[in-house]
């Protein structure tokens, strides 16, 4: 798969998944890493770049385990983001499916 195209998904995710809920670097890794191959390497680097465009802002929390966690929320900007780049995808998938499997595949993302 092309790598940019798998880091704009991997990006999309990224922004999902803390919309959910706020994370530190290693949470996010390891959710996204039940589904797709990441690693920190991708991930902290994205991390970085989405807080630098203001999608995302960072807080410290202590733990019993030593340094504080630095965790990321999502933004107003963040979540308009996410609205966007979802329903960009959302599209783009829809017309994938009609091109490479008709109706069918196409009921099936729609769901």
């Amino acid at each position: 798969m092309n790598t940019q195209f798998k880091k704009g998904i991997i990006e999309m995710c990224v922004i999902h998944a803390i919309r959910s809920k706020d994370m530190y670097g290693y949470e996010v890794i390891d959710t996204l890493s039940r589904e797709l191959d990441v690693n920190e390497n991708t991930i902290y680097p994205i991390l970085r770049r989405l807080t630098e465009q203001e999608y995302f802002e960072t807080y410290t929390e202590s733990t019993n385990l030593g340094a504080p966690r630095k965790y990321y929320r999502i933004t107003k900007a963040g979540v308009e983001r996410d609205d966007e780049t979802r329903a960009e995808w959302n599209a783009f998938l829809k017309g994938v499916m009609k091109i490479l499997g008709g109706t069918e595949h196409e009921k099936a993302v729609s769901q």
